[in-house]
């Protein structure tokens, strides 16, 4: 049996926080959670992958159980999320791992796999998207905020970050409700009410634009080095829109897409078959 341990280390000046399991041996696949959620997403999927891989799940800055400083002392941006997860990777010395990315995990994810091209064995997506016809009108408020970064597109965009919209986004396109555990939402809801966290997601929602510029270097990037890649992706989710699963097929023609009769948080609702769609995946890797 392998106990998962929860660790803090110390990245740069702040706090990381990360789940860990598995033989200290065994193959790394790097975890990387989304909004407004953090590595708790993945609390039922790290035991079904620890028993063959070494799983390192760690909170993105302003997420979870690592450091949230104050919007205005810190400039939240994926660029600077990267770098925190860049550092946990030189600090635990990771060589060759594979990531699997979600939502704001996949802009960090594929960063990252640029940067570490030579070390990445794998790459499984599940609804991480990084292609414009995965973008759903749902981002029809966030792109209105990136043309026009007032103050009223700004307070618009707090609807986001309510408990209600926090738990549509886990309920839409799930068939079962009495399937997604209720702490899932609710803690991402108590660590969203933390003083300042909102502004900084509000700082987040404008710096998704960065995201969208950098697709072209993303698709770049895996026309060039035609890393293995999983897409698992819940077709009915609200915001990345199963158009963009298909997509990867442009630039990484051996992509395997597997679509799931469920909404965003897939792993709520799917996490046997999704989980064994992975293993099974990356063991034929090896």
């Amino acid at each position: 049996m392998n106990t998962p341990k929860y660790r803090t280390v110390k990245v740069n000046d702040l706090n990381v926080f990360y789940r860990e399991s598995g033989p200290a041996g065994a193959p790394v696949i790097l975890l990387l959670h989304g909004f407004p959620t953090s590595s708790h997403m993945y609390r039922n999927l790290i035991p079904m992958l620890a028993k063959e891989f070494h799983v390192i799940a760690p909170d993105l800055i302003g997420f979870g159980f690592s450091d949230a400083p104050h919007h205005t002392q810190f400039r939240y941006s994926f660029d600077n999320l990267t770098s925190y997860v860049q550092g946990l990777i030189d600090l635990l010395g990771l060589n060759k791992f594979a990531i699997q990315v979600f939502d704001y995990g996949a802009p960090v994810g594929f960063r990252l796999a640029m940067a570490n091209s030579e070390k990445i064995t794998a790459i499984i997506s599940q609804n991480g998207n990084a292609y414009e016809e995965g973008l759903s009108d749902g981002w029809n408020p966030i792109q209105k905020y990136w043309a026009d970064p007032s103050e009223e597109n700004r307070n618009n965009l707090r609807a986001m970050t309510t408990a209600a919209m926090t738990q549509w986004q886990y309920f839409t396109g799930v068939s079962d409700k009495t399937l997604v555990a209720p702490e899932s939402y609710m803690l991402d809801q108590l660590l969203l009410d933390r003083a300042d966290n909102i502004e900084l997601q509000l700082d987040l929602f404008k710096d998704y634009a960065s995201n969208v510029a950098l697709y072209p270097a993303f698709h770049q990037y895996f026309k060039k080095y035609q890393p293995p890649f999983l897409a698992v992706w819940g077709d009915k989710d609200p915001f990345f829109l199963p158009p963009g699963a298909e997509a990867f097929k442009k630039d990484l023609p051996k992509a395997i897409v597997k679509f799931y009769d469920t909404g965003h948080f897939a792993l709520e609702t799917h996490v046997r078959e999704i989980g064994e769609g992975i293993r099974i995946f990356l063991k034929s890797l090896s």
